[in-house]
């Protein structure tokens, strides 16, 4: 599918409306965060994340995967330098309460880099994990590998590090109504600046940041829906909306959003879309 035809908007009186990031904090962890639970469970069982596992999660959110983890019995820790109000629900979903114990007594969620991590004489880490897809925005994994580089001192030698990217566009019905993010966000360039996920991408992270790819797959992840409204919203606590929101207006975003769900939905109201992600496995020095 092309991008739509570039349209002019006119300018605003006064600053746009920034993104209210408590209500998309909210609607990521209540809606969207939970479409990449195939993939997490697709992970977690091939590396046998279990009691032994210390794993430490990159980009955490609001903390689902960790809690999938600890679950299985991995004590966790996650850290994310961008979202603090993603950070106050992990707290929420995985900070013990008095008297608890076993894995989520251990679990610690840190705002800032990989480093603040690190605890005085603790274990290494044997397992990391950066679940945030990239591919699909132009640059939108520069920021990743510095956040490797950290975190591969921190992990035990040979340790396995996951990497995810989006799929081939044909495969994700999702990256059409990404495209609107960019093409809102700077009408000039919106075309170039959405880019379709390339096969070596996670390859070429890793190699960047001093790791050996070590196998891959890949995992279907449906994107589905209650309804229009509640796709609208899911898509946009994403966080890939947000520089159109200041570019445009919130409604603006709303409606062309919408508009390009329509393909997806279905007669009983709801939308389904379908998608594939990749994962790399990738492994310390």
């Amino acid at each position: 599918m092309t991008p739509t035809p570039v349209r002019q908007h006119l300018p605003h009186a006064g600053r746009p409306p920034r993104a209210d990031r408590g209500a998309r904090a909210r609607d990521w962890a209540e809606i969207q965060e939970r479409m990449l639970v195939p993939l997490y469970e697709a992970v977690y069982e091939r590396l046998e994340v279990g009691g032994g596992t210390r794993l430490l999660g990159l980009g955490c959110g609001s903390g689902l995967a960790l809690l999938m983890a600890a679950s299985r019995g991995a004590a966790v820790t996650g850290v994310d330098p961008s979202s603090p109000e993603r950070l106050a629900l992990a707290r929420e979903r995985l900070l013990p309460r008095e008297g608890v114990t076993g894995p989520r007594a251990e679990a610690r969620i840190v705002a800032g880099s990989p480093r603040d991590t690190v605890v005085a004489e603790g274990p290494a880490y044997t397992l990391v994990t950066a679940f945030e897809p990239i591919g699909c925005v132009a640059g939108d994994s520069e920021g990743l590998g510095s956040l490797l580089a950290q975190a591969a001192p921190l992990a035990d030698r040979g340790a396995p590090v996951v990497l995810v990217g989006w799929g081939p566009p044909e495969r994700c019905a999702t990256s059409a109504v990404l495209r609107v993010a960019t093409k809102l966000a700077d009408p000039l360039r919106g075309a170039a600046s959405w880019r379709a996920a390339c096969r070596d991408d996670l390859e070429e992270v890793a190699q960047r940041a001093g790791l050996r790819p070590d196998g891959s797959g890949r995992v279907a992840c449906p994107f589905g829906y209650a309804d229009a409204d509640s796709a609208v919203r899911g898509l946009l606590s994403t966080g890939l909306f947000d520089a159109a929101v200041e570019a445009t207006d919130q409604d603006q975003v709303d409606k062309e959003v919408a508009e390009a769900l329509h393909p997806h939905l279905r007669r009983d109201g709801t939308v389904w879309m379908p998608n594939v992600f990749r994962y790399l496995i990738a492994r310390t020095p």
